[in-house]
């Protein structure tokens, strides 16, 4: 039996590229097959073919033609939320089983952030990755609530504009609701928001993300040792990944609590985490951690996904 898995990417675009690269470079179960797109003149398909993948130009119906299509069984969809809803139902009818990891903000799987809840959606057909934004803060967030129970989590991420390309100006809608509904489902929130900025300053500036955390009332040492831990299970595929500053406490009496809209009033701590997300400049340029974060977090998800195919 093979020791890897191969697989395609759909969509020829920045974070397709990038997720290539890193799969010819350092993928261990995993072998790149295809890479698919819809413009014939796009840099991703080029720079596909002189490294020696299979290419189409014609979407997923070029994919399903190809000879290659009958030995693959996982795709990454880089497209866009309402392209992945057609992409996912032409696959699953053309082969049963194949599995899918969706790095758009189509969530018709359930949504996976590695370090949080990986484990619990090895055997689903189609993982959601979030949205950038979610990878980068909802690790955050499910580290407070290792700790104490949370009222509420609010995140804003800050990206440089030079890093958002067409797929994600499209989905900005998409992204907030998406990482909103993330933060509750898997941070483990009672209520989530998210905020997205794209920052035209020059030089271009590296992803930053504020998490601001509304708990219970806990103890400030373990919170802030159960956040230092989960960094460290982030940097072990996002070498990039840090926090730029010590954990921030505020305590919250219960005399003067704040009022949460659609929760009510409530005391207790408040976390505020600042991160940075710096990119492994593989394709994208090193302050897109935006956008390396998403194709480091799939990556590790499809890793973890083959090697438990593969046994």
């Amino acid at each position: 039996m093979s020791d890897k898995l191969k697989v395609a990417i759909i969509g020829s675009g920045n974070i397709g590229t990038d997720l290539m690269i890193k799969i010819l470079r350092n993928g261990k179960h995993l072998e790149m097959s295809v890479m698919v797109g819809i413009d014939p003149a796009s840099d991703g398909l080029a720079r596909a073919k002189r490294m020696g993948v299979a290419t189409t130009h014609e979407g997923v119906d070029g994919l399903i033609a190809m000879p290659e299509f009958k030995d693959i069984s996982l795709v990454f969809d880089a497209t866009s939320a309402n392209a992945h809803i057609y992409n996912d139902k032409k696959l699953k009818t053309a082969k049963p089983g194949i599995r899918l990891v969706d790095l758009t903000p189509a969530a018709i799987g359930p949504y996976c952030v590695p370090v949080v809840n990986l484990e619990e959606h090895i055997e689903q057909p189609n993982v959601n990755m979030v949205t950038c934004g979610g990878q980068a803060t909802i690790p955050m967030v499910a580290a407070v609530r290792q700790v104490a129970k949370v009222h509420y989590a609010e995140i804003v991420a800050s990206v440089s504009s030079k890093s958002a390309g067409p797929g994600t100006r499209a989905n900005i809608d998409e992204f907030t609701e998406t990482t909103s509904r993330a933060i509750e489902e898997v941070g483990g929130a009672d209520k989530g928001k998210a905020i997205i900025i794209l920052n035209p300053a020059e030089p271009p500036m590296i992803m930053r993300d504020t998490v601001y955390v509304l708990s219970e009332h806990a103890d400030k040492a373990k919170v802030e040792a159960s956040v230092e831990e989960m960094v460290k299970a982030v940097q072990s595929y996002v070498p990039g990944y840090k926090l730029k500053q010590k954990v921030q406490f505020d305590d919250i009496p219960d005399s003067e609590p704040l009022n949460i809209p659609g929760l009510g009033k409530f005391g207790g701590l408040k976390t505020s985490v600042f991160l940075e997300v710096e990119g492994a400049a593989h394709y994208l340029p090193a302050y897109a951690g935006n956008l390396d974060i998403m194709t480091s977090a799939a990556m590790a998800t499809a890793e973890r996904m083959a090697k438990s195919m593969l046994n």
